[in-house]
């Protein structure tokens, strides 16, 4: 209560109408909208919802909000209340109008161009809400400030009415309800888990705040609608042990700092466990910096040098006979970089890389402090993490020795093409696609179904090596995995302290994993994924990776005279309201339990047709959940398996 009060009482001096700059107008928004916001598809829909919650987080690190609340109404709008300041609402000086509608309407305008305003902030661009006004064919602004409730509504980023007084308050607050533009957008329906995704690293990153979710599409059996409340106390420590959750622990701590180092506030939380893969994650004022950047460079070059003089100094790798490698350091560990810049510079449009090269002394001076501290204070969970270090680096060349095994015997990519793969006949890898097909029958159906100018076919015997499990080494020794990258035409690091894949002769654009629609069809899918997100990675985000959805159903009237493939209960359905007049008995219904009871020319009709088929993109929103399910999924803990599958049993769809 006390600190609500704190709250209220900081909020209204310093932020007025002249705290608002103007640098250019609207006008472009609605003509060229991925230039905004990134593209008209599901991501940059989402998108809509970060900018305003992103406003409400500005105003929490400035000390002036701590609940914001995110609400998916039945209309598919959304809702976003926070208890901030308000957007001011008395006239702005130069522009002659309230400042609200200054904000709402003008490109670059906004309270985070005036440094005494805000002092970091995530949306630094400053085209947030009026992008989101521009792009919604409706807008309601709601400001609880001064003791007045004050309201403005809008229609394709345009004023419909005066700001007007419609109600008194005793708290302060902004509230943006907004409905996106169907005629701009290719989807206008949202998803809730990709939503809570994003607030939930939100309330990881800034210890202290409270975010709600609340899906109104969505009521339970006791009329409750579906809701998340995502707080932290402990922020990135927390957040690393989230992200953990599936891994075996390596050893007891969580290493955390927060401290500020040349006015640049520096969070850092790392770890270490038994798998073998890296998991690193950025973030600049909020922003996940998937690229990396300085901050990112500051934290490895910490970490490596740190580490490696510790083990030196007490002689902890006299019996290492090969020479560390910085890779080697970062086997097993799970780390988020968060850093607050008053005015970061972003390499390119998209602000996924920090150029700030001041930053990255920053945070190396204070993951070295951090980290010797702890190895110095804790030195047995220290030998635990140098005796990690020193296998990864025995690891790392066992792989390379099977690597080149593997080059010398066939190169993997080029003339040694695998002895299963139905090549295509075009070399234009835009143009290409293969099918990763679950078995020989199935493969084989494919084969003689698919048009051979484009189509290659591989199909894979069972269920490839769980990656997620294994050495890298053992990755390498797996006739499977060895195949799909031979005819992927992709090397992964034939230089001894590289592991990056090399895809410069990738040889589709169009990866399609098509397996059974059962339960250990999904599984293989899994397995595949899984692959592709640890070894190559680059596949899934550069678009690549797609899941083929073959039907589950092929209904028939008595007659045979109409015939259609069904994928759910619904079209089902559907199929008999529309031609057996909503009597079941007159439909015959197939249920195809695998690819293989289909023959060459259904396969291609149902699945494999582009005129015809539905393909699943796999993409990559947030690399730190999907990390964490992958860990899950396919990891060694049985617990945190049974929990997630029982969490998102009633959400997933596990044929997916």
């Amino acid at each position: 209560m006390a600190e609500d009060i704190e709250l209220q009482e900081n909020r209204a001096k310093d932020y007025v109408a002249d705290n608002i700059q103007v640098l250019e107008g609207l006008e472009a928004v609605r003509k060229r909208p991925a230039m905004y916001i990134g593209d008209i598809s599901a991501r940059g829909l989402h998108h809509l919802v970060y900018e305003v919650v992103d406003n409400s987080i500005d105003e929490a690190l400035a000390g002036f909000a701590n609940h914001i609340d995110v609400t998916i109404n039945s209309d598919n709008s959304i809702k976003v209340v926070d208890n901030g300041r308000g957007i001011p609402v008395d006239m702005h000086e130069k522009m002659h109008k309230p400042a609200l509608e200054v904000v709402l309407t003008v490109l670059h305008a906004g309270g985070k161009f005036d440094k005494g305003s805000y002092k970091v902030s995530g949306g630094l661009h400053g085209v947030g809400v009026s992008c989101v006004n521009a792009l919604s064919d409706y807008l309601r602004a709601e400001i609880h400030r001064d003791g007045k409730i004050h309201m403005q509504e809008y229609s394709f980023g345009k004023p419909t009415c005066d700001l007007t007084v419609i109600g008194e308050t005793d708290h302060t607050g902004t509230t943006i309800i907004f409905h996106p533009d169907a005629s701009i957008f290719t989807e206008t329906v949202y998803d809730y888990e990709t939503l809570a995704s994003r607030l939930r690293d939100l309330a990881f990153l800034n210890a202290g705040i409270t975010l709600t979710l609340t899906d109104e599409r969505d009521m339970n059996d006791k009329g409750e609608y579906r809701k998340d409340v995502f707080h932290s106390d402990e922020g990135l420590k927390q957040f690393v042990r989230y992200i953990d959750q599936g891994k075996e622990s390596l050893i007891n701590d969580i290493i955390h700092l927060n401290t500020v180092k040349n006015d640049v506030p520096v969070e850092v939380a790392f770890t270490y466990n038994t798998s073998f893969s890296e998991s690193i994650f950025s973030y600049v004022n909020n922003i996940n910096t998937i690229e990396g950047g300085t901050h990112l460079t500051g934290f490895r070059r910490g970490l490596t040098v740190t580490l490696k003089k510790y083990a030196e100094e007490n002689k902890l790798l006299d019996k290492l006979k090969i020479e560390l490698s910085k890779e080697d350091f970062l086997n097993g560990l799970t780390a988020v970089v968060s850093v607050k810049v008053a005015e970061p510079q972003f390499e390119g449009q998209t602000k996924t890389k920090l150029g700030n090269n001041e930053v990255a002394g920053v945070v190396q001076v204070a993951v070295s402090e951090a980290l010797r501290n702890f190895l110095e204070e804790n030195p047995k969970q220290a030998k635990i993490i140098v005796d990690k270090v020193v296998l990864a680096a025995q690891a790392r060349q066992a792989a390379y020795n099977a690597r080149m095994k593997v080059q010398r015997k066939s190169p993997l990519s080029g003339a040694g093409l695998p002895g299963k793969l139905a090549d295509c006949k075009s070399r234009d890898a835009a143009a290409c696609e293969i099918f990763l097909v679950e078995g020989d029958s199935a493969g084989g159906s494919a084969k003689q179904g698919r048009n051979p100018n484009y189509q290659a076919i591989l199909p894979l015997r069972g269920k490839i090596l769980n990656v997620e499990k294994a050495l890298d080494h053992k990755v390498f020794e797996s006739e499977e995995i060895v195949n799909m990258f031979k005819a992927l035409g992709v090397t992964v690091g034939t230089e001894e302290d590289s592991n990056e894949p090399n895809m410069s002769k990738l040889r589709y654009h169009k990866i399609i994993i098509m397996t059974d629609a059962d339960v250990d069809g999904a599984h293989i899918a899994t397995l595949l994924m899984t692959f592709f997100f640890r070894k190559i990675r680059p596949i899934i985000e550069n678009g690549y990776l797609y899941i083929a959805t073959p039907p589950l159903y092929k209904c028939s009237t008595k007659n045979k005279k109409t015939q259609e493939y069904a994928w759910d209960d619904h079209q089902v359905q559907r199929f008999v309201d529309t031609y057996c007049d909503g009597n079941r008995d007159r439909m015959v219904l197939q249920r195809y339990k695998g690819l293989g009871e289909m023959n060459p020319e259904q396969l291609w009709e149902t699945t494999m047709d582009p005129e015809n088929r539905m393909l699943k993109q796999v993409t990559l929103t947030n690399a730190s959940e999907a990390d964490r399910t992958f860990s899950i999924l396919m990891g060694e803990e049985v617990g945190p398996r049974r929990e997630f599958i029982e969490a998102h049993a009633t959400y997933a769809n596990i044929d997916a």
